[in-house]
């Protein structure tokens, strides 16, 4: 098959280029040449902006035909339906990845894709934040399929994690594991945490392109519940270090001011997010839906983190990213043991 990719050499993005030409796919990507410009430098790369109003904008598309367009890089409403107004004479499918961050009320666990989507006061605004994006990512779904009907495939993930994310919203506890020593982690070790492995994800939307299935889709994982123990001792089988997990109490853990997901990330103790880690993929494993082992991903994560990033990262002390800092973990361990 013919694709194009709007994107492409972010995270997700080359990941999906991967999964692509393992297939025997043919590949084309569109973007700004910004962002990890050497990247696949035998593709066809095309040269433009999503916003039509910015130089070229979309002109390196017109007069192009391809079997499936997949828009890894759709945030706002307007640019979305440009790029798809535009390709809809000469695309066959339409795939978006949106976010589960489009449903509006993460208090009901199980939710499913007729679930009520999340709404802005102003339709008009397009700043991304974190309150406006699953707002924005709803709409541009709608845009989509408004230029597309019935050609669209609305994708959303949940959390995707694994090598080369740049978020730390997974990557924190691995690497804080391999660390090795005593490891701060966050009762009740039941908890149910969600997410999936960026390289399941691409995968999985080659092949929904292959068999050509329209529609709105939730992608995370994995396919039986896994708790927050599970997930750290899975992570603690990815690695020799030596570690002792210390659990804590959540109300402990709020009154030393622990932001949740933050600093700790996948731990969410409120009622009102407790949807987001009970996402039903029933529609997505019907479809094929498939997940590695979570030492793999563990594993590589690490692996990754080391060569890119290196020994000494401390999480928590950049700008973007997440988790605790050392010395804010080896102080609270000492608080919660001195009780």
């Amino acid at each position: 098959m013919d694709l194009l990719i709007l994107g492409g050499t972010g995270f997700l993005g080359p990941h999906t280029v991967r999964a692509a030409r393992s297939h025997g796919h043919k590949i084309t990507l569109f973007n700004r040449g910004r962002t990890n410009p050497q990247l696949f430098p035998d593709l066809t790369h095309l040269r433009g902006d999503r916003d039509p109003e910015i130089g070229d904008g979309l002109r390196a598309l017109t007069g192009r035909q391809w079997d499936a367009v997949i828009d890894t890089s759709g945030y706002v409403p307007r640019l979305v339906r440009a790029s798809a107004e535009l390709l809809a004479p000469n695309v066959k499918q339409y795939v978006f990845i949106s976010t589960i961050s489009v449903y509006a009320d993460f208090t009901k666990i199980g939710i499913v894709e007729t679930d009520p989507l999340s709404t802005l006061h102003d339709e008009t605004v397009e700043e991304i934040t974190g309150e406006n994006q699953g707002p924005l990512k709803a709409l541009s779904e709608q845009a989509a399929e408004a230029a597309m009907p019935g050609r669209v495939t609305n994708i959303r993930p949940g959390l995707i994690v694994g090598p080369g994310d740049p978020t730390d919203r997974f990557t924190y506890w691995p690497v804080r594991i391999d660390r090795g020593g005593e490891v701060l982690a966050p009762l009740p070790k039941d908890a149910p945490v969600q997410f999936i492995d960026v390289r399941d994800l691409a995968q999985w939307i080659i092949k929904v392109i292959e068999d050509g299935h329209a529609g709105v889709y939730n992608a995370t994982g994995p396919a039986a519940t896994l708790t927050m123990a599970q997930m750290l001792y899975g992570c603690k089988a990815a690695t020799a270090s030596v570690v002792r997990f210390t659990w804590i109490e959540a109300e402990f853990l709020k009154d030393q001011g622990v932001t949740p997901w933050t600093e700790l990330p996948l731990w969410l103790p409120d009622e009102e997010q407790a949807g987001l880690s009970q996402v039903n993929i029933e529609r997505a494993l019907s479809l094929g839906l498939t997940f590695r082992p979570l030492a793999d991903t563990a594993r590589d994560t690490i692996q990754w983190h080391k060569e890119t990033r290196g020994l000494n990262y401390d999480f928590g002390a950049a700008d973007r990213s997440l988790g605790m800092k050392a010395q804010r973990e080896r102080a609270i361990l000492a608080a919660w043991h001195a009780r």
